[in-house]
């Protein structure tokens, strides 16, 4: 008999008289499965294992799939549960990173890199000394990369600060010697690890960073709109006078000016927000919610100009996207992974899809319907975004 696990944090289980997989609901991955004697106790698996499905993506009867995988994709065959994560950069993003991964209780080992010295051993020390207060977590740093040794996930924050009204894209020059030198590293001493950048501008360092590690598309990822998306239903949610939770919608393509929000998918309690009225009777259009476009678009910079710098907002999404990823959740985050070939995008770009997430990394790209605005929108944004990275030299 076939025991197929359903999380490698559940002891539930399952019989079945086939030694084929069984699907998961989508198209490209299956759950596999693990063979013990039919009178074999069993209690918590810590593995868990996840093949690629046989065939094509292909619609098949005219049905879309839900997800599709990324032309490239090498999905791992067996997945560890003890993990290991790594921060480059401990400035201000780098150390909200790391301190909502603790407090997550994500990790059982944090390794912190930076070129200095002083300042990265204070952070380890600061956090080390918090050890009572977290769960049992071993905190190490250094200036040498071979302290990231075997992680699971490495998250790059390194790079030059975005200054007040600076672009994500005027930053690009100064940080792409950076990530020559960084990313090298990171794969040879993590050559099964998940690249997650949060530096910007996000959607270009996401696409060096790929081409520079050699890794497929799938286990390079970058933070991208997760955090718009979260903006948007903050503002949303403070409108409405609900929980954030309950608002549901995607902002898509590049973090920043030319990003996307889908308004046609956009509901509050699996309402559509164009057909209903705010706590102060206000009913919106299209036209109407741009100023909220606007809005999140501007959110970064007028927190830069308050307190110098963000942190936490971007710190809580990382932490979101390494839970899912680390723990195979499968939930569904609007980040920057390989775009060319879905949503009729022609050129090699990464930015912001809805995508699903698990212990491989992207485990597919979700078909979301979209206005055909939206979807020229989207397209835009990707030949703004390929404008700026074809002149790049690397």
């Amino acid at each position: 008999m076939d025991i197929i696990t359903k999380s490698c944090f559940s002891s539930s289980v399952r019989l079945s008289d086939s030694n084929h997989a069984v699907s998961l609901g989508f198209a490209h991955l299956q759950a596999s499965t693990r063979f013990f004697p039919q009178t074999a106790s069993v209690s918590f698996i810590r593995r868990k294992c996840v093949r690629a499905m046989s065939g094509d993506n292909m619609e098949r009867g005219g049905v879309k799939p839900l997800f599709v995988k990324i032309p490239g994709s090498d999905l791992p065959t067996q997945i560890e549960t003890r993990f290991k994560v790594t921060v480059v950069g401990v400035g201000n993003v780098g150390m909200a990173c790391a301190q909502t991964c603790l407090t997550e209780d994500l990790v059982d080992e944090l390794a912190l890199v930076d070129i200095q010295a002083d300042k990265l051993r204070g952070e380890m020390l600061d956090l080390q000394h918090a050890a009572a207060f977290l769960p049992r977590v071993k905190i190490v740093a250094d200036t040498d990369y071979a302290i990231s040794a075997g992680s699971d996930i490495c998250i790059v924050t390194a790079g030059a600060r975005q200054r007040e009204g600076e672009s994500r894209p005027s930053l690009l020059g100064r940080n792409l010697t950076l990530f020559k030198s960084i990313i090298p590293q990171l794969v040879h001493y993590s050559p099964n690890a998940i690249l997650l950048i949060v530096s910007n501008p996000v959607d270009i360092l996401t696409y060096v960073s790929w081409k520079l590690s050699g890794f497929p598309p799938n286990r390079v990822i970058g933070t991208g709109t997760n955090l718009d998306s979260s903006r948007l239903r903050f503002l949303i949610a403070d409108k409405f006078d609900v929980n954030a939770h309950n608002v549901h919608g995607y902002m898509v393509g590049e973090h920043g000016d030319s990003s996307v929000p889908l308004w046609s998918t956009l509901t509050l309690a699996n309402v559509p927000v164009l057909n209903v009225r705010d706590k102060n009777g206000v009913s919106y259009s299209k036209e109407s919610l741009q100023e909220l476009h606007r809005t999140v678009v501007e959110s970064a910079y007028e927190v830069i100009k308050l307190k110098g710098y963000t942190s936490w907002a971007i710190g809580y999404s990382t932490a979101s996207l390494v839970k899912s990823l680390l723990r195979d959740q499968r939930r569904i985050y609007p980040v920057s992974v390989r775009a060319k070939g879905f949503y009729g995008i022609e050129n090699e770009v990464y930015l912001s899809l809805p995508s699903q997430l698990g212990r491989a990394g992207v485990l597919g790209v979700a078909n979301v319907k979209m206005g055909e605005e939206e979807m020229q929108k989207l397209q835009q944004s990707a030949k703004t975004i390929w404008k700026l990275q074809s002149e790049l030299e690397f």
